[in-house]
Parts: structure tokens; sequence; C-alpha cells
């Protein structure tokens, strides 16, 4: 439009006239659309974490007490290119899927399993993770160079000083889980250990799938420059991923808060039995 009216020295009416445009198209102002402080936190959240799509980066939104729903979260995130390039997982032949049999209460059962990265010296690294596969709860995640049966037997009995060891954990066949210290431990302690066919990870599907959040949002995502960084970052990681990070089976609320309201739901039960 304007190179129109500079160069044939018309009014705006006779260009809009010539050019078949609407006069109030041509004297549109844009307007913000009062989205650029809600596009700032996002910003910020995708940058803070991440490996968090669109779905969690709209729960922590609304948790800053933004009243937008997630189309509008969906619409910013699109429009401000955050969208997760997604990593190509290799197919496997799907065979018949058993839905496994879910605890209906924290510490009734545990799946534990290792994960393998290294240091930025290219030194081994070995972390052992468990969760509780009622709450998604990670208790703890043991980290080291090498992990023995004997470090995972002296690892659960630290964990037992702050809460209730539970009745079973699931486990693969490694060295570790099949040897005779963490065998007599898991004897005196009367914990089961159940331990899943061989090549058949998805019997231990809780903590793959937990792993693979390990894996995502933490070790492909940090440099381990000796063993206590390592330790701290994965600690890091593990206390925000019970306390912050959202679980959609467990109504988009965290571990920490499903336990919460689990235990809540306990005492009021308790006071009207009593009643």
């Amino acid at each position: 439009m304007g190179y129109v009216l500079k160069r044939y020295e018309m009014s705006q009416r006779h260009a809009c006239t010539v050019l078949a445009l609407h006069r109030s198209s041509c004297r549109y102002l844009a307007r913000s659309d009062g989205n650029d402080e809600l596009r700032t936190l996002l910003v910020a959240l995708a940058a803070a974490r991440p490996r968090w799509g669109q779905e969690r980066l709209h729960v922590l939104v609304r948790r800053q007490g933004y009243l937008v729903n997630h189309k509008r979260t969906e619409r910013l995130y699109r429009e401000l290119g955050l969208s997760l390039r997604l990593r190509r997982r290799r197919k496997r032949a799907s065979g018949l899927r058993v839905p496994a049999v879910m605890p209906d209460r924290p510490n009734e059962r545990w799946s534990m399993d290792f994960v393998a990265d290294q240091l930025v010296t290219g030194q081994r690294l070995k972390c052992l993770t468990v969760v509780d596969d009622f709450s998604k709860e990670s208790p703890g995640i043991l980290v080291a160079r090498s992990i023995s049966g004997r470090m995972v037997a002296e690892f659960f009995d630290v964990l037992a000083e702050t809460r209730p060891l539970p009745a079973v954990i699931v486990c693969d066949n490694g060295p570790e889980f099949t040897s005779l210290a963490l065998d007599q431990w898991a004897h005196r302690h009367g914990i089961r250990l159940s331990f899943i066919q061989p090549g058949k990870p998805q019997q231990n599907a809780f903590i793959e799938s937990f792993n693979g959040k390990l894996r995502e949002e933490c070790l492909n995502e940090e440099l381990f420059y000796d063993l206590s960084d390592a330790q701290t970052k994965i600690e890091t990681w593990r206390s925000d991923y019970n306390h912050q990070r959202p679980h959609r089976s467990l109504g988009q609320r965290t571990p920490a808060e499903f336990i919460e309201e689990y235990e809540n739901r306990l005492t009021n039960n308790y006071e009207t039995v009593r009643l």
C-alpha cells in the first residue's frame, strides 16, 4: 500500500479501490493479544525443563496462578516453536500384553533396575533406580562406579531408616539381584524378590518407564564431571521428580501430592469410622 501511494501519488481511498482492499484492513493497527507475560513464562519454563512437553508445562503454568485452558497454552507453545524433537525409538515385535496387577497402597511393591551412563572422562557410571509401583515415587537412586549385591542390600538398609520397606521388590535376573548377599538380606527382612522372565523387560514396566524419564530428562541433558557431581545432579532430579513433576497416571499430580492425598483419605476414613 505504501508503495502505491508514493509511486502513483493517489489517495488512500483511491488506492484501496484499485487494490480491492477494504479501508478498515488498510488502517488496522496490530494490538497485543495480552499473552506476552504468558509467552515469557512458557519460554522460561521450557528452558528450565527442556524435555517437558506442552501438557506438563501447562500444569506448571496453572500452578503459577494463570487461569488458562490447555488450548491457549498449546497455541502459544507451538507459536513459540517450543515443540519437542521426538527421538525415534527402535521398533520391537509386538506380543501379547498382560496388564500388571497394581498394588493398592504405598510401599507395597517396589521395582528396581540398573541404568548405565558415563562421566565426561569416559569412566563408567552405574545407577540403581528404585520406584514405588503405586505412587510412582522414587525412594532413592544409588549412583556409583560399580554396584554389587552387598551394596544394593546396604542401600535398602539406608532407605529403611526413613520409610517402611515393601513386601515385594520386582527386578530382573542380573547378577547383583541374584547374589547371595541380596538373597540373605531379603530373607532377613521378609521381603520377596520377584524376578521377571529373562528377556521380558515389559514385565518390569514401572521401573522401565521411570528409567526412560531419568535418561531423557537427566542423563541425556547433564554432563557429569566426577562421581560426586553425578550423585548431586541425579539426586536433584529425583527430588524434582517426586515433588514437582506432574504425572498423567496420577491425574497430573506429583508423587508427593498423590501420597499426601492418599494419607488424608485414610485419616478421614478412620475418623468417620470412629464417629
